[in-house]
């Protein structure tokens, strides 16, 4: 089987780094639990049906790379892909794709595709994320575009779900003996968890992390060096990793880019006092309906969030920025 990644659109730039002459690092490069997003995705495909060649945009040469490293037997080439990133079509060959419901929520927009033996190939968007499905009726792949930051979100959550399902604790990892683990978990090498915490799973916490004392950890995923300050709740939250969260803050259902720092007493709100729907700015002046009605912020890589900063749902703090004390962050704002 052929595998074509198509080139397509996301608003992530402020999580994912600009390579030099690529026009857009794809979301699909960042990574969940130990590899990238697109590594785990062509593994994937490659255990329904043997792949033999792997096409990739052009202008995409990082990635290109990576996957030349990650699956050598494979021959891996670039592609003119002349396809609008907006189109985001999925057209496998002999087989029927269709949008669930029409609307921003990534359930709503998933794709359900039947594997057909001996198929020919497969298309898919460079930013999305695949799972293998197997019933009485066949063999299917669902695909999760990732184009918002709810889409990531929402992928994150189901990785954890799908693929952490029992207890994991590296014997190089440090754990009070007052710590309740309940749920399943992967700590990795060298992570550091103080006194009176609770790790409920599933979740994933990666190598040098630390987890300050009486803090919860729930359905998180946390990149290398990822350090909790004390009595926190960090909850259904991704950290892309040397973050820094100071004592008593508040993080849920959010994103944090690399290097952030959050000051003390400082905290994502995830719900509207009104229960509707989160609106997210998309681009400056134009907001558009996320579908889901539980979303706190993305904040950017290299942000530092000071002391007593409240950001309210659906908020986006652009790469960079410094947001001053005691700010309530009811917009979105960059540098």
């Amino acid at each position: 089987m052929e595998l074509i990644f198509r080139r397509s659109k996301h608003f992530l730039h402020s999580i994912v780094d600009t390579i030099e002459n690529e026009s857009q690092a794809p979301a699909s490069s960042l990574k969940v639990l130990h590899q990238p997003l697109i590594v785990r995705n062509v593994s994937i495909a490659n255990r329904i049906q043997s792949i033999h060649r792997i096409k990739v945009p052009s202008k995409c040469g990082t990635t290109l790379k990576l996957l030349q490293d990650n699956f050598s037997t494979i021959d891996v080439e670039e592609y003119e892909d002349d396809k609008d990133e907006d189109e985001g079509d999925i057209k496998p060959n002999n087989s029927n794709s269709s949008n669930l419901i029409d609307n921003n929520s990534t359930a709503a927009r998933s794709h359900n595709i039947s594997i057909k033996e001996n198929m020919d190939q497969l298309e898919i968007p460079l930013n999305s994320a695949i799972w293998y499905l197997q019933s009485e009726k066949g063999k299917n792949v669902l695909i999760n575009p990732i184009k918002y930051p709810w889409d990531l979100h929402y992928v994150i959550q189901k990785v954890l779900q799908d693929e952490v399902t029992h207890v994991s604790i590296s014997p190089n990892a440090s754990i009070s003996k007052s710590t309740v683990i309940d749920g399943p978990c992967i700590i990795e090498d060298d992570v550091t968890i103080d006194d009176f915490c609770k790790i409920k799973g599933p979740a994933y916490i990666s190598k040098g992390s630390f987890i300050g004392m009486s803090s919860l950890i729930r359905n998180c995923m946390m990149g290398d060096k990822t350090r909790i300050g004390f009595n926190c709740e960090v909850a259904r939250s991704y950290l892309l990793g040397s973050d820094k969260i100071s004592h008593q803050n508040s993080i849920l259902d959010s994103i944090i880019g690399e290097n952030v720092w959050f000051g003390a007493y400082a905290a994502t709100v995830n719900v509207l006092s009104t229960k509707q729907k989160i609106s997210y700015e998309i681009e400056k002046g134009k907001s558009i309906d996320t579908g889901i009605d539980r979303f706190g912020a993305l904040v950017g890589n290299n942000c530092t969030i000071s002391t007593s900063v409240i950001i309210m749902p659906g908020r986006h703090i652009q790469a960079g920025t410094f947001v001053k004390p005691e700010t309530t962050v009811a917009k979105s704002i960059g540098h």
